[in-house]
Order: C-alpha cells, then sequence, then structure tokens
C-alpha cells in the first residue's frame, strides 16, 4: 500500500438471528446498485451448505442472481468447516470483490467468523478425530454442561466465554487442551488479525428495548415449517450418512427437527425446543454484539434503515 494511502474498506452487517441482516443487505445493495459497488459475502455457517435453505434463512436464487453472494452452497452437510476454512475462503472472496473495484459487504450472525476475520486464529492443532468421538460420547453419557465444568476445570478464560451447551466450542477447546497441555485461551492471545489490514465499516442491527423480538421469532419459525422446513430436515435425514456428530445437524433447528424424525421426541416437542434454542442463539449473539466495540448499532425493522445506512457509507468513503 502507498504512503499515506487508505487501507481497502470492508463493510460489514451483523446482528442476531430474526433481525433482518439478509433483507437489509439487499436493499443496500439495491441501494447502491447505480454504481456496483456492492457483493455479499455470507458469514453464516449454515448457509455454507447445499440443501439447507429453509432454516438458514438462505437468499433466494433470484436475490442471489441480482447481487453476487460468496460462501453460500459450498459444502454438502457431510462436510465439516472451521473458521480458520472460513477466513481463508472470506480473505480469497475479499481479495476477489476488492480486485474487481467493489466493495466486500460481509453479512450474517455468526459469530466465531466475525471474530476470526477480524482479530485473527491461533496456530491450533488439527483436529483429532478419535479425541472428539470420545468427547461425544461423555457428552451424550453425561451431558455438555458436565464437559463445559470440566473446561472451567482447565480452561477458566475460555469456559467464561463459551455458553454451557455450546457443544462444537467445548469440544474444541477440551480437545486443543488435551493435545497439546495448553488451554486453547491461550494459544488465542497470541494471534494476529485484519484489524488493521481493512478499514471497516460494521453496522449491528439490535432489536429495541420495547420490541417483542422473542416473539418475532417463534412467528418467524412457524414460517419456516410452513415453507417446508420439516420436508427439508427429513431429506437430510433420508440420506443415511448423516448424524448428530455433523456440525450441519447440529445447527439450530435443523437439531431439534432431526430428533422429531429419529423418533426421539414428539413434533410439539421439536417445535417447542428449536424456538427455545433459537431465542437462546439470539441471547449469545446479543451478548456479543453488546461487548463489542466499533459497530454503528441500528434498530432492527425500522424503517429506512436502508438508506440511512448507504449515507453513511457515503460519508464514511466521502463519496
Amino acid at each position: 500500500m502507498p504512503a499515506g494511502a487508505l487501507p481497502p474498506t470492508l463493510l460489514v452487517l451483523t446482528g442476531p438471528t430474526g433481525s433482518g441482516k439478509s433483507e437489509l443487505a439487499l436493499q443496500l445493495a439495491a441501494a447502491l446498485l447505480p454504481q456496483r459497488l456492492v457483493e455479499i459475502i455470507s458469514v453464516d455457517s449454515v448457509q455454507i451448505y447445499r440443501g439447507m435453505n429453509i432454516g438458514s434463512a438462505k437468499p433466494a436464487a433470484a436475490a442471489r442472481a441480482q447481487v453476487a453472494h460468496h460462501l453460500i452452497d459450498i459444502l454438502d452437510p457431510a462436510q465439516s468447516y472451521s473458521a480458520g476454512e472460513f477466513v481463508r475462503d472470506a480473505r480469497a472472496a475479499i481479495a476477489d470483490i476488492l480486485q474487481r473495484g467493489r466493495y466486500p459487504l460481509l453479512v450474517g450472525g455468526t459469530m466465531l467468523y466475525l471474530r476470526a476475520l477480524y482479530q485473527g486464529l491461533a496456530a491450533l492443532p488439527p483436529a483429532s478425530e478419535a479425541l472428539r468421538r470420545e468427547l461425544d460420547a461423555q457428552a451424550q453419557a453425561c451431558g455438555w454442561p458436565a464437559l463445559h465444568a470440566q473446561l472451567e476445570q482447565v480452561d477458566a478464560a475460555a469456559a467464561a466465554r463459551i455458553a454451557r451447551n455450546d457443544a462444537q466450542r467445548i469440544q474444541r477447546a477440551l480437545e486443543v487442551h488435551r493435545l497439546t497441555g495448553v488451554p486453547i485461551s491461550r494459544w488465542q492471545a497470541h494471534t494476529r488479525g485484519s484489524g488493521e489490514e481493512f478499514r471497516w465499516l460494521r453496522y449491528a442491527l439490535l432489536p429495541p428495548a420495547d420490541s417483542d423480538w422473542r416473539g418475532r421469532l417463534a412467528v418467524r419459525f412457524d414460517a419456516m415449517l410452513r415453507s417446508g422446513l420439516l420436508d427439508e430436515v427429513r431429506a437430510l435425514h433420508a440420506r443415511g450418512d448423516l448424524s448428530e456428530q455433523h456440525s450441519s445437524v447440529r445447527a439450530v433447528g435443523y437439531r431439534q427437527l432431526w430428533r422429531y424424525c429419529s423418533g426421539e421426541c414428539s413434533f410439539d416437542e421439536a417445535v417447542r425446543h428449536a424456538i427455545i434454542a433459537t431465542r437462546q442463539l439470539g441471547k449469545r449473539q446479543l451478548t456479543w454484539l453488546r461487548r463489542e466495540q466499533g459497530f454503528m448499532t441500528l434498530p432492527a425493522h425500522s424503517v429506512g434503515l436502508a438508506a440511512i445506512v448507504a449515507r453513511s457509507i457515503h460519508s464514511a468513503l466521502g463519496a
């Protein structure tokens, strides 16, 4: 970069589940479309999977034809995907978009991915399938909260950041400690991210304090069911090569309906548990956002948000 030149600009639009990120991103892209300024990079750990469309609120094909989207439908549900792989793929997409003279707009609510891209990732050891099977067996016997208690004993700093039922992150933290003898929090303390490599314009949608956001999430899940979510899960279940050991199946909404398809609970129980899990996910996302600095916060579902954000971007860019 020439001396005195500004670093390339990245746009970020995030928020908790059900806050309207995808819809606003498309509106924003349309507001900037006369200059064809924006391409969207999905920051969603479920939208990466083919065939998982309804439960991930994946943008429709027509929207994706109108505005270029990246990191959607890149994997089969049987494949695994890490935050490190996201950083690799996102950085490649960012480079391509910038090369075309456009602005990358990162859209989604997988906060681990956003943190990994912004703050960086430690050079952690590769996964051990044998150790993961062992941890999964322990979790089946005594539950993930019990494994979270084990994590507290060896890495209190990591345990404080990880929810008691966050199976994927508990498993990874315990795996790293058992493989290396070093807490994952200590590994993560020695990282270098992209925070200073790019100029970040970050926007976060937050439900207003007086909104019935929890009620919206229940209505939203019901709409997904009416759109065919159960059939989507049944098709995944019928494949025969997937199980709850796969990250795709553990996604909120899919996991609970998967158990119904497996005969482990009634349909009503699956729906109730899915709504509870969705609300818990949203609460974790809100907690993360409220701890972060550098975001311009916006009231979710407000009228005229796209115009407000577009004006903010033009102002920041000196346009």
